[in-house]
């Protein structure tokens, strides 16, 4: 056999050749199905399906599936798992010495409304909303700072950026999971500058924190085989708007005023910001 017809033979015997991409849209359809519902629960008088938390675990869990997804269109198999992987360790350690120590984040208490725990004191859910979190804002960073992807620091301000957005984000969680979900309350300490109960250092650590992740999780995306540069990919834009639209949806649903204009203040700069990035 010649050397062309061995180098046709690899391409002529990949049956799963376009699997992620389709993957991809099945998977964003239904997590696009599942946050209709959280939504639409959110405002209804007589929620559907009642009082059960399992739409809010789904929601979380194929938030998650579409992000790995939509980064293995791009990324290696391998890479994308590696990431995940590192993603979910760190801060699930983070975030168990920050349940045993109030360090860093400030002294929380977890309800039974969160979840299941992997192991006492650390909740299911807590790496999960970290990896939704780091995904979705890295991505959205992405597109914000498409314009100088070719500058030298470029890898230096994706990191920061994405950091920056995960505290956006968390600006919106933390009173949705206080005072409407009732995930976890905060135990009041003697510096009373807080975020609906939740106290100012919570964000600093998030940003610190996030930089840490990313530190140690951005070699595994960072795809090393020469390859041209990819159309703009909206999708991590998208999942992060819908998670703060969910978030403002029931600021709104529970008179949080303050909270859904930041909410709505910080989604629409960042969506500028990204669009016009991703047209640059």
């Amino acid at each position: 056999m010649s050397r062309a017809h061995l180098k046709d033979v690899p391409l002529r015997q990949a049956p799963f050749a376009g699997w992620a991409a389709k993957i991809h849209r099945v998977l964003f359809a239904l997590f696009l199905l599942q946050w209709v519902i959280v939504w639409t629960r959110l405002w209804l008088p007589r929620p559907i399906f009642g009082d059960t938390r399992w739409p809010d675990a789904l929601l979380l869990v194929m938030a998650a599936a579409t992000l790995l997804a939509s980064l293995a269109c791009l990324l290696p198999g391998q890479n994308v798992m590696l990431a995940g992987v590192v993603i979910a360790f760190v801060s699930g350690a983070v975030a168990t010495l920050g349940a045993l120590t109030a360090i860093p984040f400030g002294p929380r208490i977890y309800t039974d409304a969160i979840g299941r725990q992997l192991f006492d004191p650390l909740p299911w859910t807590i790496p999960m909303i970290w990896l939704v979190a780091l995904l979705a804002s890295r991505g959205t960073a992405r597109l914000v700072l498409r314009p100088w992807r070719n500058t030298p620091n470029y890898g230096y301000w994706l990191i920061g950026t994405a950091a920056l957005l995960v505290v956006v984000l968390d600006l919106g969680l933390e009173p949705f999971a206080v005072q409407v979900k009732h995930f976890w309350r905060w135990i009041p300490t003697r510096i009373r500058l807080d975020w609906y109960t939740a106290p100012c250092v919570n964000f600093l650590a998030w940003g610190v924190t996030a930089l840490l992740i990313l530190a140690f999780a951005t070699p595994a995306l960072i795809n090393k085989r020469p390859m041209p540069q990819p159309p703009p990919d909206y999708h991590p834009l998208i999942v992060w708007l819908l998670i703060n639209l969910l978030f403002a949806t029931g600021a709104a649903a529970n008179q949080l005023w303050l909270a859904f204009a930041v909410i709505c203040a910080g989604s629409l700069a960042v969506a500028v910001l990204a669009v016009r990035g991703g047209t640059a």
